[in-house]
């Protein structure tokens, strides 16, 4: 995923985790388990450089402009105002980065302020007790952010990670090639877009750009599917249940299915990889693909790695399934937050508390393309692009965080690696649903 992504987001793969849930938290247990509450933040873990300074190590995965020059701006503006204090960026690629956190989290070793979605994974973190709980530090100003931005990083009511960006995913499309094929406008039902995809077609254009290397793209699909099918009530009791093999949910595939049946995808997305030269987004910056779903990062990550399309870059959500119990005012995405280690140094708090001020979040969204989450930030949103995302979460009468975020690592990983087998047609609707019940289950 790209910067904001879960980039994901590189907006959001799990990394792989072959880890059960006894053995994470024993390979965990020396960070030492229980909640604390922020004033147990110490400098016992703390490290100082030659000059002095506390040296606070924080990871993040911004790595397209503007934000990849954004976050070190940011930082230097809190040394200036803590000289005693240096904040030590570590930037990586989404994937990357998941995979490196994984190893960490196993070890019982996590940054001092470390890229979160949230959901099952930042569960799995504070159940080891590798998390400070943030809740005495963020509660006398929680509310300057907005409610659901605050919403993955909650966990039995406390706040364990302070968020960045909220947003949504949602169709990006190439208006001057919907218009060449003759599309006057966006499909509100799976029919009229399965329409769409054969009108594209039939121009002689590449319906869809999709990243199928790194599977979290085309989860996308199945997870919205489901959502329109089963609902968001539907999804919350499969997740409780730890049961995905009903009919909802094997029909959602069979959709997937027939858009799979189509060909939409451009040449070799199989291999592709969503940031890459010849990637997702370089097919819908440049121009060479009618559509891509995608998170509120996607315009700035077409321009990154194409050469973006100004005006004729639009949105619409996704469409609705006809007899389905899902809104297509029903929402699925995320955004970003930071949590703290346990025992990290009290200057990380400090800093993400000057990182989430208004003043700090308008310099987010006018410099770093940022969707807001502080109120008082909002009339800083003047991004026409970002402007329909943040009508659509406003909009929204439902709520999905990322599959593979809101749910315990191993589900989440079976369900993008099954989701890409099935696009790949190496697995049926029904395997899909088995497979990633039966992970759910051994949970």
């Amino acid at each position: 995923m790209p910067a904001f992504d879960r980039a994901v987001t590189s907006a959001s793969g799990t990394a792989s985790s072959a880890l059960s849930r006894r053995r994470f938290l024993g390979a965990a247990s020396a960070a030492g388990l229980g909640a604390a509450g922020l004033s147990a933040c110490s400098d016992s873990g703390s490290t100082t450089d030659s000059e002095g300074r506390t040296v606070v190590e924080w990871w993040n995965i911004q790595t397209t402009e503007p934000s990849k020059t954004v976050w070190p701006e940011r930082a230097k503006a809190f040394e200036a105002e803590h000289p005693d204090v240096r904040i030590k960026l570590v930037t990586m690629e989404n994937d990357a980065y998941k995979s490196k956190m994984t190893a960490l989290t196993s070890s019982g070793k996590l940054p001092d302020i470390y890229h979160t979605w949230g959901g099952g994974v930042l569960q799995q973190q504070t159940d080891a007790g590798l998390v400070e709980d943030l809740t005495p530090s963020v509660q006398p100003w929680s509310d300057t952010l907005l409610a659901a931005s605050l919403k993955p990083y909650q966990i039995d009511g406390k706040t364990y990670a302070v968020p960045f960006e909220i947003g949504a995913v949602g169709f990006w499309y190439n208006k001057a090639l919907f218009a060449e094929a003759g599309v006057k406008a966006p499909p509100a039902t799976w029919d009229d877009y399965l329409d769409v995809v054969k009108k594209l077609k039939s121009a002689g254009i590449t319906p869809i750009a999709l990243a199928g290397k790194e599977k979290w793209p085309g989860m996308y699909y199945w997870a919205y599917l489901s959502m329109r099918i089963a609902g968001v009530d539907g999804m919350r009791r499969a997740a409780d249940a730890k049961d995905f093999t009903g009919d909802d949910f094997v029909k959602a595939g069979e959709h997937l299915k027939e858009l799979v049946a189509l060909r939409p995808f451009q040449k070799g997305h199989l291999g592709a990889a969503y940031s890459a030269p010849n990637g997702e987004a370089a097919a819908m910056g440049n121009g060479k693909a009618a559509m891509e779903l995608m998170g509120q990062w996607a315009p700035v990550a077409q321009a990154d790695a194409g050469k973006g399309i100004g005006k004729d870059l639009g949105f619409f959500p996704f469409p609705a399934v006809t007899g389905g119990k899902g809104a297509r005012t029903d929402i699925f995405g995320g955004g970003g937050g930071y949590a703290v280690r346990k025992g990290a140094p009290k200057a990380a708090v400090d800093f993400l508390r000057f990182f989430m001020t208004a003043e700090s979040d308008r310099v987010l969204v006018t410099k770093g393309s940022i969707m807001p989450v502080v109120k008082d930030a909002m009339s800083a949103l003047t991004d026409r692009n970002l402007k329909l995302v943040s009508d659509a979460v406003d909009k929204a009468t439902g709520f999905q965080l990322y599959l593979d975020q809101a749910y315990p690592p191993a589900v989440g990983q079976e369900i993008n690696d099954s989701v890409a087998a099935l696009i790949a047609g190496s697995k049926s609707p029904e395997q899909v649903a088995r497979s990633v019940t039966q992970v759910a289950k051994s949970q």
